[in-house]
């Protein structure tokens, strides 16, 4: 396998850098509850990330046992639907489920089939290991080697996620890079030694001054062009 400007495996964050976390997440909403106005749809978004974020940063502190990404979805839509008025078992049940039906950005088929032509590439998502699936087929990403945070039972930016990640690619952590839209993950995987990528999307959490990532672009392709101009013999 050839190496690439140092870099012999890509490992891409999956939810908002390939796929539309919060746009699917809104759709679902509207669909839930036919004719609520866009302020309302905002609120219930609020709610929804607000109750994730907020568990994923207990289960993390050990305060919570660990419970994957369905879990927690299945709690948020619960919570929105007390907020809604939304009383229908079947409508919750679907909106639970809604991370599953996530619509990949415009990039992202087609650059990580680009990514894949040069390197292994390992999706490494918050995403529990059904939830993964389900969205890998519904959105159409095509990965060497998938692997979700359930398997560590903490999920990221703790390091034992991107553990996870440097052990599938059984390389040193410098010759591994990690792809996200968040810098938050970007931050965490380099914590572990991991070279970093960060891929502009509407949505996620730009980097501050102060990070120093290898590579800023504004989308998937402009990453695979970058990593592709530096072809050498490995």
């Amino acid at each position: 396998m050839a190496e690439v400007r140092g870099v012999e495996v890509v490992v891409c964050d999956v939810l908002g850098t390939m796929v539309d976390e919060p746009g699917g997440l809104r759709t679902a909403l509207r669909e839930a509850v036919p004719g609520a106005d866009e302020a309302s749809v905002d609120r219930w978004l609020t709610v929804w990330q607000e109750h994730v974020e907020h568990e994923i940063r207990r289960v993390n502190a050990g305060e919570r046992p660990y419970a994957d990404s369905g879990v927690l979805d299945r709690e948020a839509a619960e919570r929105v639907a007390g907020y809604a008025g939304l009383t229908d078992a079947d409508a919750v049940a679907r909106l639970a489920g809604a991370g599953r039906r996530l619509e990949p950005w415009d990039d992202s088929v087609s650059g990580l089939a680009r990514l894949a032509e040069r390197f292994p590439v390992v999706g490494l998502s918050n995403a529990s290991r059904a939830t993964l699936l389900r969205l890998n087929e519904h959105a159409g990403l095509r990965w060497h080697q998938a692997l979700s945070a359930e398997d560590v039972r903490v999920y990221k930016p703790s390091p034992e996620v991107y553990r996870l990640a440097l052990t599938a690619a059984g390389c040193p952590p410098e010759r591994v890079l990690m792809v996200a839209a968040h810098a938050w993950d970007l931050r965490g995987a380099r914590a572990a030694g991991m070279r970093t990528a960060y891929v502009g999307r509407p949505v996620g959490d730009p980097p501050r001054p102060t990070d120093a990532f290898d590579w800023a672009v504004g989308g998937l392709d402009e990453l695979v062009s970058e990593l592709t101009g530096g072809l050498t013999a490995g």
